[in-house]
C-alpha cells in the first residue's frame, strides 16, 4: 500500500516511516527541504527506493494535495514541537492550519485511514485524575499545547462527521537518532550536561519512539477495526523517577533540587520573555514546568497492541546514541565512573524491538 507522510525527517515521523517501508509498503513524504530524507531515514536502515519525496509545506494547498493524491493511507506527524515562546507564530500556522489542510485534503482524496499524530498534552489541563480516549480536548495556557489543542480539535471535527480519521496520543519520547534533537532529546542532554540543577515536581507520560512508530505501523495496516483514539505506548513517571532511572544509567549523583512545579510557573514565565531577548536556549522553559504542574496519568497505553519496552533500555539506547554522535563525553555518560551502576550499565543492552500485543 501507499501511505502519504507529514513530518517524515522528524523524529516520529522518520521512525514511522522506517517501520512502514520495514513493513513492505511504499511511502510518499511532504519534505520542505529534500536534503534532509536522506540523513532522516538512512541512519534506520530505510531503503530510500521505496521512498518518494514531494517538496512543500503543510501549509500550502497545492502540495497537499499533491501528496495525498491515490494514498491508500495518511500519516500526519508534521507539527512544531517546542517550548520556545519565540515559535508561537509558527506552531500556530504548522500546527492548527496544517493540520486542517492536510486532514481536509486527505479525507477529499478517499484515504482509507488518516492517522493523526496528537499529543498528550492535548488533553491538559484535565479536571479527572486520568486521561483516556474520552477525555475532552483541553485548553492549556502555554503556546504549544494550545497548537495542539486547535488541532485536536479539527481531527476531532472530522471524525464526527464520520471520517476515517484516527488520533494517537505520544507521550514525551526518547530513543535513537533524533534528527533535529528534539525537545525532550535535549532536554535528556542537558541534564547529563549539568544545566538543569532544579526541576519541577510532578511528572510527565514518557515513551520509546521506536515503540510509537510501531504502534503507527500497526494502526496504519493492521486490524480492520483499528481504535478511534489511542495512547501509548508508554508509563507515567514523576520527575524524580525520572532522575533516578537516570542516575541508574550512568552511574552520576546528578545532584538536584526539587520544588513545586506551581511555584515555579512565575520563573517560567519570566524565562520566557527573556529568551526573546536572550539569542541561546533557557533550559528552563514555561511549558516544561507546566505540562509537570498538569500532566494526568493514562489510563492505559496500550489501545494500539504494542507493548512498550522497558524505560531503562529507552534510556540507555538514547544515552548511547548521542554518545556516539559526539552529543556527550564520556564523563557525561558515565564511562568515568566507577562501580556496577557507571560504564557498564550506559552501556550494555540491545534494541529488542517493540512487542505486538496478539
Amino acid at each position: 500500500m501507499l501511505v502519504s507522510v507529514t513530518g517524515g525527517t522528524g523524529f516520529v515521523g522518520a521512525h514511522s516511516v522506517a517501520a512502514i517501508v520495514a513493513a513492505g509498503h511504499r511511502v510518499r513524504l511532504l519534505v520542505r527541504d529534500e536534503a534532509r530524507v536522506g540523513p532522516a531515514l538512512a541512519p534506520l536502515n530505510t531503503d530510500l527506493n521505496a521512498v518518494e519525496v514531494v517538496t512543500g509545506d503543510v501549509t500550502d494547498d497545492l502540495s497537499v494535495r499533491r501528496l495525498v493524491w491515490g494514498a491508500d493511507a495518511v500519516l500526519h506527524a508534521a507539527s512544531v514541537y517546542s517550548f520556545d515562546s519565540r515559535r508561537q507564530s509558527e506552531m500556530r500556522r504548522v500546527n492548527e492550519q496544517g493540520t486542517a489542510n492536510v486532514l481536509a485534503a486527505a479525507r477529499r482524496s478517499g484515504a482509507g485511514r488518516i492517522l493523526h499524530v496528537s499529543s498528550v498534552v492535548a488533553l491538559y489541563p484535565s479536571a479527572g485524575r486520568l486521561i483516556g480516549a474520552d477525555s475532552p480536548v483541553g485548553r492549556p495556557r502555554e503556546p504549544y499545547m494550545a497548537s495542539k489543542a486547535a488541532a485536536e480539535r479539527v481531527a476531532r471535527r472530522h471524525q464526527h462527521e464520520g471520517a476515517p480519521v484516527l488520533i494517537t496520543y505520544p507521550p514525551a519520547l526518547l530513543g535513537p537518532h533524533d534528527p533535529h534533537l528534539g525537545d525532550q532529546t535535549t532536554r535528556l542532554r542537558n541534564a547529563l550536561r549539568g544545566l538543569m540543577p532544579m526541576w519541577p515536581s510532578g511528572g510527565f507520560p514518557v515513551g520509546d519512539v521506536r515503540d510509537t512508530a510501531a504502534a503507527h505501523l500497526r494502526l496504519l495496516t493492521g486490524p480492520e477495526y483499528p481504535p478511534d483514539r489511542s495512547f501509548g505506548p508508554g508509563r507515567y513517571l514523576t520527575t524524580r523517577q525520572y532522575l533516578h532511572y537516570l542516575r541508574e544509567a550512568t552511574g552520576r549523583s546528578l545532584p538536584a533540587l526539587f520544588l513545586p512545579a506551581r511555584a515555579m510557573l512565575p520563573v517560567g514565565r519570566v524565562t520566557g520573555v527573556l529568551q526573546h531577548l536572550w539569542p541561546w536556549h533557557i533550559p528552563a522553559e514555561y511549558g516544561a514546568i507546566y505540562t509537570c504542574a498538569h500532566a494526568t496519568p493514562v489510563n492505559a497505553f496500550d489501545e494500539s497492541g504494542i507493548y512498550p519496552r522497558p524505560w531503562s533500555q529507552t534510556l540507555g539506547d538514547t544515552i548511547r546514541w548521542m554518545y556516539g554522535a559526539g552529543l556527550l563525553t564520556a564523563r557525561q555518560i558515565g564511562l568515568l565512573h566507577a562501580g556496577p551502576a557507571g560504564a557498564g550499565s550506559v552501556l550494555q543492552g540491545a534494541d529488542t524491538g517493540a512487542e505486538v500485543r496478539r
